[in-house]
């Protein structure tokens, strides 16, 4: 893993899109979204991810944000066993798993809170993969029209997040695209659109929300605890 993160950094650590996050010591530091974390051993993160890690990657060149994944409610405790800096909930299906599931998102902030961590709950437009995952249906969720986009968002907002995160610009195969859409078929596919808006309804949708989110945050980011790097 630490062989990983410096290829990252040395290869495009210093091109320009190259994200990085302001944290309250004032460093920018590169963030890493860690996808199925939960399946590697808490303390083979550690071993990257603490200071006092065989293969620490703490106060050096290296150093970043690590974003766990949450799924379960019991991985929390993984996560800061492992050195974690923020945990995000991945899926756009409300419901579907503890931290996908807007009901949980204050207890998930709270905890956050008490251990420095940075929370990101993550949101999504809707959600279909039965065109690949046909025994997938009970998972669906339909866009109403923008309804579900906005009410996860502003489900998010509530919770005063560090960063909210969205799932995702451009997955057609799982619903959860948000890029211009107009009406497609193929022989064995047909594309989702969004009429009978325009094809830019989501864009416009998180344009609208960002402002808001910003104007929000700016609010209670005085007080809000952001990791130490």
């Amino acid at each position: 893993m630490y062989k990983n993160v410096k290829y990252i950094i040395d290869k495009y650590g210093n091109h320009p899109a190259f994200y990085r996050y302001n944290t309250r010591t004032g460093n920018a530091l590169p963030m890493f979204y860690i996808y199925d974390s939960y399946i590697t051993k808490p303390e083979k993160w550690a071993n990257l991810l603490t200071p006092t890690g065989s293969q620490s990657i703490r106060n050096s060149p290296y150093d970043g944000l690590f974003i766990a994944l949450l799924v379960e409610s019991k991985h929390r405790y993984d996560i800061l066993e492992g050195g974690f800096d923020g945990i995000y909930t991945y899926f756009a299906t409300n419901g579907f798993t503890y931290g996908s599931s807007y009901e949980n998102w204050a207890r998930l902030r709270f905890f956050c809170d008490q251990f420095n961590l940075l929370f990101i709950p993550s949101v999504g437009p809707g959600y279909i993969d039965t065109s690949i995952r046909p025994w997938n249906a009970q998972n669906t969720r339909n866009r109403i029209n923008g309804k579900y986009y906005e009410t996860a968002l502003d489900a998010a907002l509530h919770a005063h997040p560090s960063i909210i995160s969205i799932t995702s610009f451009n997955e057609w195969h799982e619903g959860t695209q948000i890029e211009k859409a107009i009406p497609k078929r193929t022989s064995n596919t047909v594309y989702l659109d969004y009429r009978p808006h325009k094809p830019s309804l989501y864009l416009e949708l998180t344009r609208k929300w960002s402002e808001k989110y910003s104007k929000e945050r700016a609010g209670y980011t005085v007080d809000q605890k952001l990791p130490l790097s």
